[in-house]
């Protein structure tokens, strides 16, 4: 009886070994970022807005709106509609160091709140989308979308890395 204990003892310390290698190597793998260059998760990205009606931004735009220098970063694409009624927008950025992330975070955060007073009750269904606003943080990239079809997006940005 005593050596079945031991040894259902030590297998069950294995396979708690092997749950817990496991979860780690899901862990990485889902958390990781991307050694893709800049340039091809942008034109990843790029691509899934092509029907969007969403330009492309200068860095004075982005500084504009965000408060951000993109010259702080290894690469930034920003895009927004047109038009001033609209609040859709996508912002990719990829991080030189990770102190970054949270000042970008931030900002977002604080464009978010921005938005949401400049439309409150004037366009509610805007205001609805800043509420459905998307971010993710992979690695060295930040990925931030307002849009109707934001969850596309980030599905692209996903994908692309």
């Amino acid at each position: 009886m005593r050596e079945t204990k031991i040894s259902y003892d030590r297998v069950m310390k294995y396979v708690a070994l092997a749950a817990i290698i496991a979860f780690v190597v899901l862990l990485m793998l889902f958390m990781s970022g991307s050694s893709r260059p800049f340039d091809e998760v942008r034109a990843d990205v790029g691509e899934s807005l092509a029907a969007s009606g969403l330009e492309e931004q200068d860095s004075a735009a982005f500084r504009r709106n965000f408060g951000l220098n993109a010259a702080d970063y290894a690469g930034v694409a920003y895009y927004s509609a047109e038009s001033t009624i609209s609040a859709s927008e996508v912002l990719l950025i990829r991080i030189k160091s990770d102190d970054q992330i949270r000042e970008i975070t931030d900002a977002i955060d604080k464009r978010i709140e921005s938005r949401k007073n400049d439309f409150g009750d004037y366009l509610p269904e805007q205001a609805g989308l800043l509420e459905n606003a998307k971010q993710s943080v992979r690695g060295a990239y930040v990925f931030y979308a307002v849009s109707p079809d934001a969850d596309a997006y980030l599905e692209a940005f996903n994908s692309s890395l």
